[in-house]
């Protein structure tokens, strides 16, 4: 949960609350919570939107975003193989 770790510590240092990044995403308050706990992925035009409302480098948050979908990935690997 690397990406959902970083943007939880962004709107905290921010100061913006939670319903107003969900409104500038255009989604409710609720999925994004779910996706700051790392219970939904974001989709990857959210993670641009995000960089932006959040004032941090795209880049990084992209790079976060990709490390856990290839740790979901993995995990679900390892799943199978056992």
């Amino acid at each position: 949960m690397l990406f959902a770790n970083r943007i939880r510590q962004l709107l905290e240092t921010s100061g913006q609350l939670q319903r107003k990044v969900a409104s500038a995403l255009d989604v409710d308050a609720g999925l994004y919570s779910k996706i700051e706990r790392g219970e939904r992925p974001a989709k990857r035009e959210q993670v641009i939107a995000l960089a932006k409302i959040l004032h941090t480098d795209e880049k990084e948050l992209l790079t976060l975003w990709l490390a856990d979908k290839i740790k979901g990935i993995i995990d679900l690997e390892r799943d199978v193989a056992d």
